[in-house]
Order: C-alpha cells, then sequence, then structure tokens
C-alpha cells in the first residue's frame, strides 16, 4: 500500500492537483492522508475542499481551517492571513463549512499518529527547535508522527535523549525502523524553504519508508486567482519565491 501525505494545501487547486497526479502515477492517489491547512489563503477553497473529499483522506484540523469557521479567533492571525480567512468563509456552502467544523483534532493510523501542529498542541505549535520537538516526543504515543504547519519539510529523529532536526530536500526517501520520528511533507500549496515546487510525502508501506516529493505546478494561474479574487498581494507574491 502506498498512501499519500499532505500538509497545507491552502486552497492552491493548481499545486493539489499536480500533486495528486504525481501520487497517481505512483498508485498512492486513491489513499490520502491530510494534516490540516486545506483553506486558508489561497483562491479555489470550495474545489480543494470537494478534491480532497473525492478521495476519502483521512485527514485533521489545521489552524486556517478551524479560523474560518469561528473555532479560533483571527486575532491571532496577521491581517493578510485573517482577511483571506474572511473571504474563504464568504466562498464556502454549508456542507464545506460542516467539513471543517467536524474535523478531529489528531488521528491515530498504524504506527502513525497525524496532527497540524504538534502532538502537544495539535493546532498551533510549530515544531522549529529542538526543544520543542524534545517535549512533543513525551506526548506521542506512535512511534511516528506526521505534522504541518511549518511549510517546512523536515524530519526528526528522538535519537539517545538529545533530538536531531533536519529539513529535507525532495526526491528524499526516510527509512521508518525502530527510532522514533516527526516528519513535516512540507506544504502542497504554499512552500515555504525556499523551493516554490508543491511539497508532499508518500508512505510506502510494504518498503516502511517515507518518500519526500517535490513537484511543479502553474503558480502563476494560481496567482491570477488570487488577484482577480481580490486577496492580499504579497500572498500571491510570495509563492514564486517558495517563502
Amino acid at each position: 500500500m502506498r498512501i499519500a501525505i499532505l500538509a497545507d494545501i491552502h486552497g492552491n487547486l493548481e499545486a493539489l492537483s499536480a500533486v495528486l497526479a504525481d501520487a497517481q502515477k505512483r498508485d498512492a492517489a486513491d489513499s490520502v492522508w491530510c494534516l490540516g491547512d486545506t483553506v486558508g489563503y489561497g483562491p479555489d477553497p470550495r474545489a480543494c475542499i470537494d478534491t480532497l473529499l473525492g478521495t476519502s483522506p483521512v485527514a485533521v484540523a489545521g489552524n486556517h481551517d478551524w479560523a474560518i469557521v469561528g473555532k479560533v479567533s483571527l486575532r491571532e492571525f496577521n491581517p493578510y492571513a485573517a482577511l483571506a480567512c474572511r473571504w474563504t468563509l464568504a466562498q464556502l456552502s454549508p456542507a464545506h463549512i460542516d467539513y471543517l467544523v467536524n474535523l478531529p483534532l489528531q488521528v491515530e493510523r498504524g504506527p502513525f499518529t497525524l496532527v497540524h501542529g504538534s502532538p502537544r498542541d495539535p493546532i498551533w505549535e510549530y515544531l522549529v527547535s529542538l526543544t520543542s520537538a524534545r517535549a512533543c516526543f513525551q506526548h506521542l504515543s506512535t512511534p511516528y508522527c506526521l505534522v504541518g504547519h511549518s511549510h517546512v519539510p523536515f524530519m526528526c529523529r528522538e535519537g539517545q535523549g538529545t533530538p536531531e532536526m533536519v529539513e529535507l530536500p525532495g526526491n528524499t526517501t526516510i527509512p521508518l525502523g525502530e527510532e522514533r520520528l516527526i516528519v513535516n511533507p512540507g506544504s502542497v500549496g504554499q512552500p515555504r524553504d525556499g523551493d516554490p515546487r508543491a511539497s508532499y510525502a508518500i508512505y510506502h508501506q510494504e518498503e516502511s519508508s517515507l518518500e519526500i516529493r517535490r513537484v511543479s505546478y502553474d503558480l502563476r494561474a494560481t496567482q491570477r486567482k488570487m488577484r482577480l479574487a481580490g486577496l492580499p498581494e504579497p500572498l500571491a507574491e510570495r509563492l514564486q519565491y517558495g517563502r
């Protein structure tokens, strides 16, 4: 079995479509895990939710998913993100809103825990330091944890009491063994590691490994849609820089 692992789609239909097409070529598109923030920032929230639901995903809530439907305060967001959240809500049907409202914070599937932020704080915590990673391993009951939120693909090894955190370039394979790991597959719709290509992962169950993949997409089409929708210009500009 192969499973496509997506995070931080953020309403970017071109990126999502490219990722699912890439996953289909690798026999991984029929099973999808989503680590939150399907919407927010981008111009196609309805289509992204509908496309994702077409895969019958296992999904958890992200901070943007919940902010858009009022389960998280917009006071926690910068002005651009808050404006995009308000715009996104106006595009959604009651069924889309109901889907976002009912997303769980955390899911366990086999040896994996799925969260958006971290196992310690599923909605808000950014895993960007060894200190936070060390604390999060104490909240983990499975061998492996999959997170999103930072939009940067990385792997954190628990190690012998001293975690090690490394960023992951595209087309990297991570063997899964006895050592506990926290892995971020990167962002589908708004990468922030300097590489504008969409990022996701494939879980190869038989080989017991995770593969990080980068996929080019028509980001200029996404930018055009954002500008036509009146979304903040900095949100459109940042896509071409992967920041």
